[in-house]
């Protein structure tokens, strides 16, 4: 008999969240835990483990579970480990997949956070129907999942699509990775409060942002001002939509891809970012694919697209 439903768990910084999924991408029921209450990863797989049984139980248990699908940070698809990942309490390299396999009894497969948001979009969202895109995820970081002839590219490591650490101005800002210059330091909601500062810092124009204290200064700060018509923050809106679009035009050149889609919490100031990024994809792209690349915004529930995509995983799933 076909099982009917797919698990789909997202590991953030700060939460993990988990939902049982059918096959029309519609959340049963889920559940969550902090990632960061556990320092130690066995503690927190036990505490994972517990959350999961027990939405499964809630749907009839495991015979009718396909998979679970983990969209995780440095999360790697050959492997199932979670590697190095900076941002969590757990150094070194995480078996994550068997873990879990080994807890729940079910298969698990596990990817970096932005290739399960590619996923989602090309199983639930903007990218139905589509077989060559590229997903760029604008939170704290810049992410990517790149889709060719229908297939998420890994590269022979599991690693390929770090499109947020390619270089977009050489010498440029210290990037958290120890390089420099990185499109995350520009085009990230951190980065966007960065570039604030350093236009606050260097330029006389009046603003709303002067109002604060600029070391607490966030993307949101910067929106909202723009909103109220405050020209520097359109000006800085403005640079990191050149920033990005400058760099799409490049990713464009090396896959050609039907669209673009934009997803997380930058792309909530909409036109801000949107029409500067167009603008300048644009300008910089090869004549050959100009007018031809769709820009879109993701068509996921922010709050959902991350277990979503995630549990289109699991009903792929290969055995670790």
């Amino acid at each position: 008999m076909e099982k009917p439903y797919a698990i789909g768990i997202d590991i953030g910084g700060t939460n993990s969240v988990f939902g049982v999924v059918d096959k029309r991408g519609h959340i049963i029921n889920q559940g969550s835990i902090k990632t960061g209450a556990y320092k130690e990863i066995n503690e927190y797989v036990t505490n994972l483990s517990a959350g999961v049984q027990e939405i499964i139980d809630q749907v009839g248990g495991s015979s009718n579970i396909k998979g679970i699908g983990v969209g995780a940070p440095n999360g790697n698809y050959f492997t199932g480990c979670i590697e190095f990942a900076p941002n969590l309490p757990w150094k070194g390299v995480i078996p994550l997949a068997q873990m879990l396999t080994d807890k729940l009894n079910v298969p698990v497969a596990l990817t970096n956070d932005a290739n399960a948001a590619a996923i989602g979009e090309m199983t639930y969202g903007a990218a139905r129907g589509m077989k060559d895109f590229i997903v760029i995820t604008l939170g704290t970081g810049v992410g990517s999942g790149i889709v060719v002839n229908g297939q998420l590219v890994y590269g022979h490591d599991g690693f390929a699509g770090e499109l947020g650490h390619t270089t977009i101005q050489r010498n440029g800002r210290m990037c958290g990775c120890g390089k420099k210059g990185c499109l995350e330091t520009y085009s990230s909601a951190t980065g966007v409060a960065r570039t604030a500062r350093e236009f606050l810092e260097t330029r006389k124009d009046p603003s709303l942002l002067r109002e604060l204290d600029p070391k607490e200064i966030t993307s949101k700060d910067v929106y909202d001002a723009a909103v109220k018509g405050d020209v520097l923050a359109k000006e800085i809106f403005e640079f990191t939509g050149q920033m990005l679009g400058e760099a799409f035009a490049d990713f464009v050149a090396f896959s050609s891809p039907e669209a673009i889609i934009l997803f997380g919490g930058l792309t909530k100031s909409s036109k801000f970012i949107f029409d500067p990024v167009r603008k300048h994809m644009e300008e910089n792209m090869l004549p050959i694919f100009r007018n031809k690349i769709k820009l879109l915004m993701s068509e996921l529930k922010e709050s959902d697209a991350a277990v979503l995509g995630a549990s289109a995983l699991g009903w792929e799933v290969k055995d670790y």
